[in-house]
């Protein structure tokens, strides 16, 4: 039999092209020639061979079917392991073979060949003659280099040609605004000042005509933009003070502005910066009160300005929100109101929606036992998705599309939505669960769905503080207490539930063995594996450990006998 090839690594370099571009193609059709040309890649290290994987020749773990009385599902899912078991040794037989180590090496010649035609005749564009030889990774980030050049001195054009007409805008409003103009005939104020309040007054229509939110991603926002922002801002904060130079519908303007372009960041950072723009501002203003140097409407915004970006705010909210504490800044007969109002208005609304938003990050763990909880004893919880094993408590069994409000979890303190079942944790430490009940995964005692949720027994009796649930494999549900201690219940398969064996557990079992003493703070059940962290900093994992998912030298570990600390 001929050797398998084990696992490897592609690495083409380029100055081998055209010597791959003239080989005999037909050469390719006999397993001499391929024999030939897979020891040319291997020479030049073309192809690096990687560590064989470890063989894993275990086969499932059967219940003892004369002892465990089991469900059909449970029987169909042994069944469906025994094939797959069988197949995956069928798989692994048939990739042994002469015949599939020569077509592997067929296909990794034919690969190299392939790249070497590509480059030659349809990336010509790209390759540049002048790379040097040895640079044996120049391939893709070289040529995505090269290409990008071009567009790179163009976007500096532009970045210059934007920053010298900001920084022309800026200077002719600032000229305007300070060089003293005539009124005209009709004894109005001069062109000039009207000039430049249309500018801000245009800006103000098109930031009011974006969607809301429009400049929050800054990821999204070349850095180009931001800086234009940061000019415009910078620029606006000066005009809105008293002794700037520019006239009252100026600097009411640059307010308005400003607020619309902090809205559409929906920073807090932005947020409170413009209510320390309006804080300082109205200093200034009292100053000049005090000194009899106030001229009328100073000092102000235009009330439907910032009501529209307050009720934006506001709507955010949602029906948390209690609306009889909502205050309002006061509306002048001319439409106005005061930039210290609004000051408060927005800062207080901030610091609601900051109360709120806190409210959704409690988790149980900042909860002390005898303390009053910060969370309240009633939630609401908004529930979609499939429902095909009630695992949404909804009555029926038909998908939700759109999120709907849930009764049946209005008293969870926390709910963790597993393989087609759910667990709330109460705020007593007490657990419930509905939804698909095969291999035990509800810890209920039996294989039933459960249509409502329904109380789990902890044998001795605990506060639950966590639960984790798998999202794949065949459920299994971990659970650490107020104490610490660790229960584990649903499939056992691989040992990962963490008892020593592969058996299913219809109820939650504390977990014993390395764990016992311990103090866990966290667990986490994945797809065939557990593990769980102890308040000292040491990580336990168990189940299967293919692929290195473990965290041991070993790429196998079947039962929690193997547990490792890190």
């Amino acid at each position: 039999m001929a050797l398998m090839i084990p696992p490897v690594k592609l690495k083409w370099l380029e100055h081998l092209n055209s010597s791959w571009i003239t080989e005999d193609s037909e050469s390719i059709a006999t397993r001499e020639g391929v024999s030939v040309l897979y020891s040319k890649l291997l020479a030049n290290k073309e192809v690096v061979l990687l560590p064989q994987q470890v063989l894993c020749l275990k086969g499932p773990q059967l219940p003892d079917f004369e002892r465990e009385s089991l469900s059909s599902d449970e029987q169909e899912h042994y069944l469906d392991a025994l094939l797959s078991s069988q197949l995956a040794l069928a798989k692994m037989v048939c990739s042994d073979s002469p015949f599939a180590a020569a077509l592997r090496k067929r296909v990794l010649v034919l690969q190299r060949v392939f790249y070497a035609l590509s480059n030659k005749y349809h990336d010509k564009g790209k390759v540049k003659q002048h790379q040097h030889s040895l640079e044996n990774n120049s391939g893709s980030a070289d040529l995505h280099s090269v290409s990008e050049r071009p567009r790179s001195s163009t976007d500096a054009l532009i970045e210059m040609g934007v920053r010298t007409g900001l920084s022309l805008l800026f200077a002719l409003l600032r000229q305007s605004w300070m060089m003293p103009t005539a009124p005209n005939p009709g004894g109005n104020p001069g062109s000039n000042i009207n000039l430049c309040n249309d500018v801000i007054h245009t800006a103000i229509d098109v930031v009011s005509s974006l969607p809301a939110l429009s400049l929050a991603n800054e990821s999204k926002i070349p850095p180009m933009g931001l800086d234009c922002l940061s000019q415009v801002t910078t620029f606006l904060k000066g005009v809105t003070m008293p002794n700037s130079g520019a006239d009252i519908l100026g600097r009411r303007l640059a307010s308005e502005l400003l607020l619309g372009l902090a809205s559409q960041r929906g920073s807090l950072r932005y947020l409170l910066e413009w209510i320390e723009m309006a804080l300082a501002a109205s200093a200034v203003v009292s100053t000049m009160e005090q000194n009899k140097l106030l001229q009328n409407q100073e000092g102000l915004i235009s009330y439907d300005c910032f009501m529209n970006i307050l009720m934006q705010m506001r709507r955010s909210l949602g029906s948390s929100a209690d609306r009889s504490q909502w205050r309002e800044p006061t509306r002048t007969s001319d439409g106005l109101c005061s930039l210290y109002e609004a000051a408060l208005c927005l800062f207080e609304e901030v610091c609601r929606m900051a109360s709120d938003y806190s409210r959704t990050c409690v988790s149980p763990d900042s909860i002390q036992t005898g303390e009053t909880p910060v969370v309240s004893e009633t939630c609401e919880v908004y529930v979609w998705g499939s429902n095909s094993s009630h695992q949404l408590v909804e009555g029926t069994q038909e998908k939700i599309l759109q999120p709907k409000l849930a009764s049946s979890f209005a008293d969870a303190q926390t709910i963790e939505a597993g393989q087609y079942c759910t667990f709330v944790i109460s705020s007593d430490g007490s657990v419930r669960a509905c939804g698909k009940g095969s291999y035990g995964r509800l810890g209920l005692g039996d294989s039933n769905n459960q249509s409502t949720l329904k109380k789990l027994t902890f044998e001795p009796h605990r506060a639950i503080k966590k639960v984790s649930s798998s999202k794949g494999s065949d459920g299994h549900t971990l659970a650490f207490t107020t104490e610490g201690e660790v229960f584990s219940w649903g499939d056992g398969d691989y040992g990962k539930l963490g008892h020593g064996n592969s058996s299913t557990q219809k109820y939650p079992k504390l977990i014993q063995g390395p764990l016992q003493g311990k103090v866990v703070v966290c667990v986490s059940a994945g797809y065939r594996h557990s593990a769980a962290v102890s308040e000292d900093g040491e990580l336990y994992t168990w189940g299967e450990g293919d692929f290195g998912r473990l965290g041991m030298l070993s790429s196998y570990s079947p039962f929690i006998s193997t547990f490792a600390v890190k």
